[in-house]
This record gives C-alpha cells, sequence and structure tokens, in this order.
C-alpha cells in the first residue's frame, strides 16, 4: 500500500492501540475489546483486509498480540439500513468537491451510519478515497458540504473554517416572532446540554452568534435568513429556539421527540444555503448555493 493510499485509508478507518492483556493473537484482543462484536465478523473482516497493522498491510489471524501495537479496523454495521436520499454533487475538480446533502443524510460515519454516509458515498461516485468534509452539517439538516479532494492542498482549505474567511448562509422556517426587532444579532454561550446530544445556553462570555433577518412571512410561519459567524454545534437550533421560534420539525429542540422515527415527508426546515469564500489556492471568488427548496 502506498503512502498516499495508507493516509486515504486513515482517514476512513477507526485506530486502536492495543490495551494492556495476555492475549496470544491480535484477534483474541480485538474479540474481547469489541464484546458486541462476535468473532465470526472479526474473522470475516480480517479475511476482507479490513484490519491493518500501524504499516497499512491487512493482519493475518495468527498476528502476535503486543501491547500498544497500533491497529486500523473499518467501521461496519450489520444490515445496515438504507436512507432513501440521493444527494447532489454540484462541483468537483482536483482540489475541491461541493455538494448537496439531503435531509437525514450524515455526512460521516458514526454510531449506526457508515456506508450510508455522505463520504463513503462520493468516495464510491468519485473513485477517490482521500475526500474528507472541510465541515460538517447536522445529519437533520440539508444543504452545501465542502470536501477536500486533494491532501496537497487540504491545509490551505482547512484554514478557511477557523479563521472565519468564509460566509455562510442558511435559511429556516419556524414560528413568526412578530415582537421582534429584525435584522437582529443573537449572542451566546452554549455549552454541552441533556441528553449528551444536545447543546444549551449557559452562563458567561459568549462563544456563539448569529444574525437573523426575516426574508418572508407566511400566517404564523416565517422564513428566516441566518447567518453564523461561529460554527458551534446545533448553533442555528438552539439560538432560535431561543428566541422563541424553535425551527419546524425540530426532533431534539425545544425537547427532545423520544423514539422518533425519521419522517421523510417532515423533515426539519433548516438548510445550508449558500458558500461563498475566496480560494486559498487560485484567488478567485467561489460561490456556491444549494438547489434544494425549503417548502411550507
Amino acid at each position: 500500500m502506498s503512502t498516499s493510499t495508507f493516509s486515504a485509508a486513515q482517514n476512513q478507518a477507526s485506530t486502536l492501540y492495543l490495551p494492556p492483556g495476555s492475549w496470544l493473537t491480535v484477534l483474541d484482543c480485538l474479540c474481547e475489546h469489541f464484546s458486541a462484536i462476535g468473532r465470526e465478523q472479526w474473522l470475516d473482516r480480517i479475511a476482507r483486509g479490513r484490519v491493518l497493522d500501524g504499516q497499512g498491510q491487512p493482519i493475518t489471524l495468527d498476528l502476535p498480540y503486543k501491547e500498544g501495537l497500533r491497529i486500523h479496523y473499518f467501521r461496519e454495521v450489520p444490515d445496515e439500513k438504507p436512507i432513501p436520499v440521493v444527494e447532489s454533487i454540484l462541483y468537483a475538480d482536483e482540489h475541491l468537491v461541493v455538494a448537496d446533502k439531503p435531509h437525514f443524510l450524515p455526512v460521516t460515519p458514526a454510531g449506526e451510519y457508515v456506508e450510508q454516509t455522505l463520504l463513503r458515498r462520493l468516495i464510491r461516485r468519485l473513485d477517490n478515497p482521500h475526500l474528507v468534509p472541510l465541515h460538517r452539517i447536522d445529519r437533520h439538516t440539508a444543504g452545501l458540504v465542502i470536501f477536500s479532494a486533494n491532501p496537497q492542498t487540504r491545509s490551505a482549505y482547512q484554514s478557511l473554517f477557523p479563521t472565519r474567511q468564509i460566509d455562510k448562509r442558511y435559511e429556516a422556517i419556524a414560528p413568526a416572532l412578530p415582537d421582534l426587532d429584525f435584522p437582529l444579532i443573537h449572542k451566546s454561550r452554549l455549552v454541552d446540554g441533556q441528553p449528551f446530544f444536545r447543546m444549551q445556553e449557559g452562563p458567561g462570555v459568549s462563544n456563539t452568534e448569529t444574525a437573523v433577518e426575516v426574508r418572508e412571512k407566511n400566517g404564523e410561519l416565517w422564513r428566516y435568513g441566518l447567518f453564523p459567524v461561529t460554527g458551534k454545534k446545533h448553533q442555528l437550533r438552539v439560538h432560535m429556539t431561543a428566541l422563541g421560534a424553535s425551527i419546524c420539525n425540530d426532533p431534539f429542540y425545544p425537547d427532545v421527540l423520544k423514539d422518533v422515527e425519521d419522517d421523510y415527508a417532515n423533515p426539519l426546515k433548516l438548510l445550508a444555503q449558500g458558500l461563498r469564500f475566496i480560494d486559498p489556492v487560485t484567488g478567485e471568488e467561489r460561490q456556491f448555493e444549494s438547489r434544494i427548496t425549503l417548502q411550507w
């Protein structure tokens, strides 16, 4: 495996440094360390070359155990449920890929989603294992996601986000707020909430900022333009809830809807609609627009 191919594999694989123990083989260690995964599954993964050593080579069934040995393994979910939505590729060159992500599709593997993610789908479609997302949007949110397609220029594009050199524009449909004056700016401090996957506003110096405008009024529902200056997890969803207008069909805010099934006819009304930045490699202004429309 070449250095570049191994690096791409690392981006997709999970890494484990073998813990202390008295196992005879790496296989024995994996079976006990990941007790929820049966021995037959590990045997199958190793046979298919889905478990690699520190040099990126497929391990053998009898590879001796050694504490601290670095192992790369590819997460798999048996009988992973298909997500019946289709992504679009809006732009692709040697450096960047811009995709339009539909609602409900995760950007990267997590939890019960591995193959049914935007990243894995694009890797297969474009036959490019080097793809890496430059930012993330929630699974429930639709819209634009930019991927680096070239490890040689990746750092230049990654720097756009923490240095706030990229303008992000979102759209949301939420209840009307006739008592507030728009446009407005909402700032607050976001901290971890309960359950673990939620965020909440807390005391202290603000670490998030969102500009909000009203684009269209339709009775009790309004269409809002949202312009996040910062990019914290669930920022827009928490900020709209704090203003008194939780985004329509939000399963997490203001309250968690327990055991709710994905309702493809009624997605979260939040869209990553536009991105604009100066390309750090070419110096050109780049501007991308989602083709997805939020329906009332």
